[in-house]
């Protein structure tokens, strides 16, 4: 007998990969390049949320019942943030890319994978508070349609403000977070006027293409889901959608030192993960790989 999970054993890595598959077939959402570790816990997870004794019961069921697979994509994929997270993350960004941002008439950011939203709010905050925000547009982006939803509803907990408050302090917050939401009926509704200037929008790393001249993208611990593969083609979209000189955050575990597209980037500020697009010749380089 295997001392391992039973999701781990072969039968199981054979049920996983047909089970992406038939997502791909009948959804055009690819989760084939994700990283199979993380994806056997969630499946697994799924796989006793709904009852089933296999992944290939589950198989049947996501092929046949429309309604499992909508369910299905919140265990695909990943929606755990907060406000600030990282604190040091936006004071970098506050302290060291916002002074090369002014320096634009007009901006655009990416949040890309934002989740349920706390991300977007963050730099709609932080953009505010360093009075940026009337010259930027945002643009969130997600696989999945229900956080897109919440990311615009931009309703949260009341238990989770102390720690988005003391994120939004440890970040070098110039007003009180209160400012910006309101509370009642133990949720905090944020301010809409936040939202005003940000598009929302279902997008996909995997298979979506570019998203054109942007001064800054956030895309935080989204790359640690993918494999090789699929981090290369992630961030070949990111060099592509970035204006020269524009900036890329990643999430603290993430880095671009083993992508092929590692040239085309400056280590703006190594130790939270903000790089800087170089200019360099068209046509040259890794920047021409992006599948």
């Amino acid at each position: 007998m295997s001392d391992l999970p039973p999701v781990h054993r072969p039968v199981d890595e054979i049920e996983l990969s047909l089970l992406l598959e038939a997502v791909y077939q009948k959804s055009h959402y690819d989760f084939r390049g994700y990283s199979q570790a993380s994806l056997a816990r969630r499946m697994e997870q799924a796989r006793q949320h709904f009852g089933c004794d296999s992944l290939s019961m589950l198989q049947h069921l996501v092929l046949h019942q429309p309604a499992i697979f909508r369910e299905l994509l919140n265990f695909l994929t990943i929606q755990v943030s907060e406000l600030f997270r990282d604190p040091t993350y936006y004071k970098a960004l506050r302290e060291q890319v916002v002074p090369h941002l002014r320096t634009y008439p007009s901006l655009k950011v990416w949040v890309a994978g934002c989740s349920d939203g706390e991300e977007l709010y963050s730099l709609a905050i932080l953009f505010r508070e360093e009075g940026l925000e009337a010259r930027t547009i945002f643009y969130a982006t997600d696989i999945n349609p229900a956080a897109l939803q919440k990311a615009e509803a931009g309703i949260y907990s009341v238990e989770r403000l102390p720690q988005f408050t003391a994120n939004h302090q440890a970040s070098g917050g110039r007003s009180s977070l209160s400012d910006y939401y309101t509370a009642a009926y133990g949720s905090a509704i944020f301010d809409k006027s936040l939202r005003a200037r940000t598009v929302f929008s279902q997008h996909s790393l995997v298979t979506d293409q570019v998203f054109a001249e942007m001064h800054l993208i956030s895309c935080r611990n989204v790359l640690i889901y993918f494999d090789r593969e699929l981090q290369n083609r992630a961030i070949g979209l990111f060099e592509h959608s970035l204006v020269r000189g524009g900036f890329l955050g990643l999430g603290l575990q993430e880095t671009i030192d083993f992508s092929a597209h590692k040239e085309g980037f400056d280590a703006f500020v190594r130790s939270e993960r903000v790089y800087r697009k170089l200019t360099r010749p068209a046509g040259t380089g890794a920047a021409n790989g992006l599948a």
